[in-house]
């Protein structure tokens, strides 16, 4: 225990100061040097950025059990990513530039009213509170309680531990948040990436299918490719339930909550929009969307390894992954996993944290309060709205534990309440230049009420209810739109804050990435290892 808590203290503190060496002379005195790093972000920095704000702890546990309890059809919430970040770097980036906007509530400010702004970022905010930040302690907990053995310690009380973990979690990431602003969690995140790369990346598969084929890596590939036929397939039937994916919600079931997650999510944006120019918000979106092609190596085969190992044994499938982990490495190298594990919590958690400040400070602030307030005094606000948020957080997470649905499966159907609506607006918005500023007003009233209705009262997937709810605000939109057509058409401004040169490479990358996603489904299908 001593020589796991040493290494894992050390890699923490590593990381810690490097990301202090590399920002220390960044000026946070103003609203684009705190909020968006000052508009320097690289394309590796963002890369690494969006990447570990994705792949955080409520990834590797969730994702895991998914794939520990429904086999390889979990990996169409990773595999769907490119798409999604397609989009985002073709279409979606572009526009958000043009305006040089800091929220996604600003862009809608400028398409459509000041309400809507305000209703989106409120919206957003709850979200973050009630759902994301809880959700992401709570994960790390379960894993970094496994790995130190705290319910042990706490006298078997997992409640306690958990509590105890939250606590530790929620106060680190939110010291990096509040005090070191977006360029101090992009360039802890890239450095916790690497971290990551080497230990969950590479050494959690190699010892997984090394202690699956009892010392032998290639033994263990091939009991991994022919002992569960039906975990390795990952194209599931229409009518399949949660956490298996319905066959015809792999694209449109996760690909509009992918699209939503990737390109109208504060959370995720802010990162892209602290570029230095559209070359390089390109390049990071693309390299992840590269990036997630792969990302069933680790998020999703190493639960099928821990299901073929102890055939199905869990009731609590979330603990999957963190059995996993305590099962296969060295105890010398337990301390090392458990500073990647610590680095992936607090990327997400510091992610959405700082998001959920500028969401508040720039968009709810101005209508709660009329003073006018300098740059400083804004920022000021906003540490103390972070602080508040994780101490609702520290309380709310450690009740996640009565979870019925899983990690995962309960972050994806609460995202279809708020993130879906919001990208219907969106696009919408943008292609739809004569929509009436109350549509999307209308739309968010109808989208809760029918998904909510769905959700409760149909038998279904929830991911069919996504894609209901968001053709049926489209259509909505559409009709509101013809009935009252604004007099003159939305013309999206220039402002050039930011050079709009494309990157070079974007269409060898998306055709790269393409050829992959569709290699990877003929892999993991009848015609493949799921025959």
């Amino acid at each position: 225990m001593v020589f796991t808590l040493g290494s894992f203290v050390l890699v923490t503190v590593a990381v810690a100061f490097v990301s202090w060496l590399k920002t220390k002379g960044t000026d946070e005195t103003s609203k684009d040097g705190y909020f968006l790093g000052g508009r320097s972000l690289s394309g590796l920095v963002i890369f690494g950025s969006l990447m570990m704000t994705n792949l955080s702890a409520e990834q590797l546990v969730g994702r895991n059990g998914q794939g520990y309890a429904a086999g390889m059809t979990a990996m169409g919430w990773e595999t769907m990513c490119p798409i999604a970040l397609t989009l985002m770097a073709l279409f979606f980036i572009p526009k958000y530039f043009k305006l040089g906007i800091s929220t996604i509530p600003e862009f809608l400010e400028s398409r459509f009213d000041r309400a809507t702004r305000v209703i989106v970022s409120f919206i957003f905010l709850v979200a973050y509170i009630v759902t994301m930040l809880p959700l992401v302690l709570y994960a790390g907990s379960v894993a970094m309680e496994r790995i130190f053995g705290i319910t042990a310690l706490m006298g078997g009380n997992r409640f306690m531990a958990t509590t105890v973990m939250c606590v530790a979690l929620g106060i680190i990431g939110g010291i990096y948040a509040i005090f070191g602003g977006l360029k101090a969690v992009a360039v802890s995140d890239s450095l916790n990436g690497i971290i990551f790369i080497i230990g969950a990346v590479i050494l959690i598969p190699v010892l997984a299918f090394i202690a699956l084929g009892d010392g032998s890596i290639a033994e263990g590939i091939r009991i991994f490719a022919t002992s569960s036929p039906e975990h390795l397939n990952a194209i599931q039937p229409a009518d399949a339930q949660p956490p298996y994916i319905p066959w015809p919600m792999i694209v449109l079931g996760c690909g509009i909550n992918h699209i939503s997650y990737w390109c109208t999510n504060q959370s995720i944006m802010q990162r892209v929009l602290g570029a230095k120019n559209l070359k390089e918000a390109q390049k990071g979106s693309l390299l992840t969307g590269l990036t997630c092609v792969f990302c069933p190596i680790f998020l999703v085969a190493p639960g099928v390894i821990q299901f073929i190992r102890d055939g199905g044994v869990l009731t609590d499938f979330d603990m999957a992954y963190p059995s996993l982990i305590k099962d296969i490495l060295p105890t010398p190298v337990l301390g090392f996993f458990a500073a990647v594990m610590f680095g992936a919590i607090l990327s997400s958690f510091n992610s959405v944290l700082n998001s959920s400040m500028t969401l508040f400070t720039l968009d709810i602030l101005p209508v709660i309060s009329k003073k006018k307030r300098t740059d400083a005094q804004l920022i000021t606000m906003a540490k103390r709205f972070g602080i508040v948020l994780c101490l609702a957080s520290i309380i709310i997470a450690p009740f996640l534990l009565y979870l019925p649905a899983g990690i995962s499966t309960f972050l994806n159907q609460m995202w279809g309440y708020y993130g879906v609506p919001v990208l219907a607006i969106v696009v919408m918005g943008i292609l739809a230049p004569r929509m009436p500023s109350f549509a999307p007003k209308a739309a968010i009233i109808v989208h809760i009420v029918c998904y909510g209705l769905m959700m409760n009262l149909l038998p279904f997937h929830f991911l069919y209810f996504e894609v209901g709810a968001f053709v049926i605000d489209l259509i909505l939109m559409a009709i509101l739109t013809k009935a009252a057509p604004r007099k003159e058409a939305y013309v999206l401004p220039d402002l050039e804050v930011v050079d709009m040169t494309p990157w070079k490479y974007r269409k060898p990358v998306i055709a790269v990435t393409f050829i992959l996603l569709v290699g990877i489904y003929v892999l993991f299908s009848p015609l493949g290892l799921g025959g």
